[in-house]
């Protein structure tokens, strides 16, 4: 038996996902979507209103959907300020905002427009942060504006700083959430969802089922751990934190890998919540690969501070002490991890240590709130994101698809990576990969 959500388990959008049913699965669709985060579920959504007369099935290996990092992230909407002018990613994460936006409002989830300031609090810093000013005007963030001390100060009446970008269109929004709305967009179209459904091979079948009478119009076989089978015409992976894994069972290269990093946030005591009105973010370092720690409100009034970022031992890893030998082995052992390992030697290890001793993570962020002390903060949640590495130990920002070798090939999309930030971007992402599968797949 397979677990299939029913449409009662998306009563709520963002609930917990109760009242799943169990019942057999029928075996044919037209098409199958490995990988129910929320690039899998908003591309499932935009595939199946975009043609409403095929089958679809999703599978996720897990009891709920979107439980890994489209439900452990920052919850921010993010503007595009970052991103290189005319880049593939600055376009999909302005474009994204505004989908969602609209999209929240169209489904009347809960939002908020806090804004952000991107602070400068040393004068070395000012050249970068008027850089990523002209970056945002270029990709058309909206009302993008520079204030000063003084402006800060009005935005942000417990931060210092000497100057800042004003982002007032950055929000925050439960991206599990939205995620799981997109759920019950794709079930109310039809749709069928499949969960505790682990992919584990994609081959072509060599004769049709007994008794059917299609022939061959469903030559892919989608297997799980279990024996379970679905049969399609097509397969399409979002699989996250496993998508190079994913891949490889079509014969695809084991690069771009995925390699899991650990973001530990501390949480700001309630009663200390006033200290911080909207988003609150440092200006970025190009020696660097990760952002580094920002202060971030939550929709359940939350304030989220950090995160770090360090290796984890295991891809689903949330705690300090999770280990899987196999995630371990494959980690270390890539090359391009290595690479990466000895060019930020010194950023890694002082990452390790902030992330084991709170006082040096609150340290770092009294630089733009003086008055944060150590007995305000309590250690918070993690997330785990699946960056994906090339052989040099460069970061993958683009999309990299992906088919495989021989007949499956050529009936198989792998998503082995899409553009961060992806919840933001998700149903930009998801237009582009629909149109992808349309331009490879007869349909």
């Amino acid at each position: 038996m397979i677990r299939i959500l029913s449409r009662a388990s998306f009563k709520a959008a963002g609930g917990l996902l109760k009242d799943i049913q169990s019942r057999q699965l029928h075996g044919t669709y037209d098409i199958a979507v490995v990988g129910a985060g929320i690039v899998g579920l908003a591309t499932a959504r935009e595939l199946i209103l975009r043609h409403p007369s095929l089958s679809f099935v999703l599978l996720e290996k897990e009891k709920e959907l979107s439980l890994h990092q489209s439900g452990h992230n920052s919850g921010v909407i993010h503007s595009g300020i970052y991103y290189t002018p005319g880049s593939l990613k600055a376009r999909l994460c302005v474009r994204g905002a505004t989908l969602a936006y609209e999209y929240c409002e169209k489904k009347g989830l809960p939002y908020k427009r806090c804004g952000k300031l991107i602070v400068a609090v040393e004068q070395e810093e000012i050249p970068r942060l008027k850089a990523l000013y002209e970056r945002g005007m270029k990709n058309n963030v909206r009302d993008l504006t520079i204030v000063d001390g003084k402006g800060i100060r009005e935005r942000e009446p417990y931060c210092r700083g000497i100057m800042a970008l004003d982002s007032p269109y950055t929000g925050i929004v439960d991206w599990r959430m939205v995620a799981l709305s997109y759920g019950t967009d794709f079930k109310e179209a039809g749709g069928t969802v499949v969960t505790e459904y682990e992919v584990n091979d994609i081959s072509m079948i060599k004769e049709s089922p007994a008794g059917s009478t299609e022939g061959m119009k469903y030559p892919l076989a989608v297997r799980d751990n279990k024996g379970n089978e679905v049969r399609c015409r097509y397969v399409l992976t979002c699989g996250g934190l496993y998508s190079d894994r994913l891949s490889q069972i079509s014969g695809c290269s084991r690069e771009p890998r995925i390699v899991p990093f650990r973001g530990d946030y501390l949480v700001l005591k309630p009663e200390k919540n006033y200290l911080v009105k909207g988003n609150i973010y440092p200006v970025p370092d190009p020696r660097f690969p990760f952002l580094g720690v920002h202060f971030t409100p939550r929709m359940d009034g939350s304030i989220w501070l950090g995160p770090n970022a360090v290796l984890a031992f295991k891809r689903e890893g949330y705690k300090v002490y999770d280990f899987n030998a196999q995630d371990f082995a494959d980690a270390l052992s890539f090359r391009g991890l290595q690479k990466l390992i000895m060019r930020n030697i010194t950023y890694g290890v002082g990452e390790m240590y902030r992330g084991l001793f709170i006082g040096a993570q609150v340290k770092n962020l009294q630089k733009y709130i003086p008055e944060l002390s150590l007995s305000d903060v309590i250690r918070g949640p993690t997330g785990v994101r699946a960056q994906a590495l090339d052989r040099d130990g460069n970061l993958v920002d683009d999309f990299v698809f992906d088919g495989g070798v021989g007949d499956v090939g050529s009936r198989v999309l792998h998503v082995r990576n899409a553009p961060s930030p992806a919840a933001t971007s998700s149903l930009a992402i998801a237009e582009m990969i629909a149109d992808e599968v349309e331009n490879r797949f007869t349909l």
